[in-house]
């Protein structure tokens, strides 16, 4: 008589795992958040000791899922599957912080635009740069990449980020780039490349409302810093 294989012992505890996710939320441990995410990468393996041993190498729950796809691909255990949901978790991000943009809400502080770098450029590993564009009632219009580089730098010209704004018909703009090493603190190049940007907008009559160096979880605004 054929035998009935045994379902694995993780599918019970996964299932008392969700229903526990959806009482109480917060009562998770960060390894059972982790945990249940990876089980719809890793539907068929005990996704315990993996989440475990992420949130042991990254430290945090945030650590985890600001990881790079590339590195969830080389993680032992993980792969292919593993990074490309990472990814596309961090695109979901991006795009739900990028809502402002759909609704043309107004900026009346660079909280708001922080949030739009952090969550789309804060986490690389090599520096971009981008402008958000605003109208006379500081509405967004447009949020654009200028220009992308290395680990350290990358390469803005000033013409490139007026005839943005110039195309987009904005009357003001806030300069944003991220650092990959972790500290928002402008670099000289950045407090000069600001102030040319800020003579040569007012030639057009576009403002320069502030600059804001991000990194994957803090910022740095001059206009707070009153550089600007």
């Amino acid at each position: 008589m054929p035998t009935i294989p045994k379902r694995p012992h993780y599918h019970g505890h996964r299932k008392r795992l969700r229903e526990r996710l959806m009482k109480d939320p917060r009562g998770l441990a960060d390894y059972e958040i982790i945990e249940l995410v990876l089980a719809y990468v890793l539907p068929r393996r005990d996704t315990k000791p993996l989440a475990k041993e992420l949130l042991a190498r990254y430290a945090s729950v945030a650590g985890v899922f600001q990881a790079s796809g590339e590195e969830l691909r080389e993680f032992p255990g993980l792969g292919e599957g593993a990074g490309s949901f990472w990814t596309l978790l961090r695109e979901v991000r991006a795009r739900f912080s990028e809502a402002p943009l759909v609704r043309k809400d107004v900026f009346s502080s660079p909280e708001a635009v922080a949030e739009l770098a952090m969550a789309r450029f804060g986490h690389l590993r090599t520096e971009e740069f981008w402008v958000a564009l605003v109208d006379n009632k500081n509405r967004l219009l447009a949020w654009e990449k200028i220009s992308a580089g290395t680990v350290d730098q990358t390469t803005v010209y000033i013409r490139e980020v007026l005839a943005c704004a110039l195309k987009h018909q904005a009357s003001g703009m806030i300069l944003v780039h991220n650092h990959p090493g972790g500290d928002p603190k402008p670099s000289a190049q950045d407090v000069d490349l600001t102030r040319r940007l800020a003579r040569s907008g007012l030639e057009l009559n576009i403002r320069v409302l502030d600059h804001l160096v991000v990194t994957d979880r803090e910022y740095y605004s001059f206009q707070h810093m009153q550089l600007i």
